[in-house]
């Protein structure tokens, strides 16, 4: 089984973060969004991982090279033109009848893949939602997708598809793909995944769903936030610190300093970051970010960057500055 993993998405809602760090590399929980999904691929053995890559997109060559052993293979998107676009630049990777996984770049989540890819059938994660305009639907019949809609302005169903697609027929994948783009068929604008998909489904493919328990966001600074706040709840409660309080759940990096602070509940603190004499929570402190004589909440502290005697909630991208009087 081969794994395509697109993440040439730029962010535009969590600037000005990704001005300088890829999306997917933000931190949420102790470690970036992309490692949360990459443990979960690797204890499925898979015999090579494609990235999509595009703006920034060295420093996730960089980044999965140091800290995963898969065989891997990046291929640069320079134009961004829709999901679909996207994973047709990944086809050629794809021999016919070979199982092929697809998860997005930001989607993380709790879900063991296990029984998916031993089953009889394609399969797409799903999700019930209460507002499914935001995402691509499946409607179900007999058991079986009959129906994909690109975020759909009266949904009829309210099963979201959350961005986890497992497909048996590869060879199939790649002419409905070729199919999109060779006449052009978009949907708002793009060539769409699920425009692929639907050409499977009405040309006898039987998909089935699978249901995702835990899905988490990560698109904008509030569900971010959120995010680390849930997978925080499910990890291991961090060391004591000497000298300062901790509110669980909190995560710190074991080479951060902590001086005097109280942390918590809700924050994670990365590598060789330096928080002095502050009162932090609901927080995500970047890697070497210095925090001193600050009262922080609901704020995102970019790598590198310096705050003193700030108060309230932040939204600080890489190496910038914050210093009251």
């Amino acid at each position: 089984m081969k794994v395509i993993i697109p993440v040439a998405g730029i962010g535009t809602r969590l600037r000005p973060h990704t001005y300088s760090v890829p999306k997917v590399l933000l931190q949420v929980a102790g470690k970036p969004m992309l490692a949360h999904i990459l443990d979960n691929v690797r204890r499925l053995k898979p015999e090579k991982v494609v990235f999509i890559i595009g703006f920034l997109g060295d420093q996730i060559v960089q980044y999965v090279g140091k800290n995963y052993k898969f065989k891997c293979k990046f291929i640069e998107q320079k134009e961004l033109k829709g999901l679909g676009y996207a994973i047709n630049m990944a086809a050629p990777e794809l021999e016919d009848n070979q199982p092929v996984l697809i998860i997005l770049g930001d989607t993380i989540f709790d879900a063991d893949l296990l029984p998916v890819i031993k089953g009889k059938h394609d399969s797409l994660g799903v999700k019930r939602v209460a507002d499914p305009r935001r995402f691509g639907v499946a409607e179900k019949k007999g058991g079986f997708v009959t129906r994909l809609i690109e975020k759909p302005e009266e949904p009829t169903s309210n099963l979201a598809a959350v961005g986890i697609y497992y497909i048996k027929s590869s060879s199939v994948l790649k002419a409905s793909l070729d199919e999109i783009v060779s006449r052009r068929i978009m949907t708002k604008g793009e060539y769409q995944l699920t425009d692929a998909l639907q050409l499977m489904i009405d040309g006898g493919v039987k998909f089935k769903t699978f249901e995702i328990k835990g899905w988490y966001d990560c698109g904008k600074p509030e569900t971010l936030l959120e995010t680390n706040r849930q997978l925080l709840a499910k990890g291991k409660q961090v060391r004591r610190l000497k000298g300062s309080k901790i509110i669980a759940p909190v995560f710190v990096a074991k080479s951060a300093r902590v001086e005097g602070c109280v942390l918590g509940p809700n924050v994670s603190v990365g590598e060789k970051a330096h928080l002095k004499n502050s009162t932090i929570e609901n927080s995500i402190i970047g890697e070497r970010a210095l925090v001193e004589n600050s009262t922080l909440d609901f704020s995102l502290v970019g790598n590198r960057a310096r705050i003193k005697r700030a108060s309230g909630s932040v939204n600080v991208g890489n190496s910038s500055e914050i210093v009251l009087s």
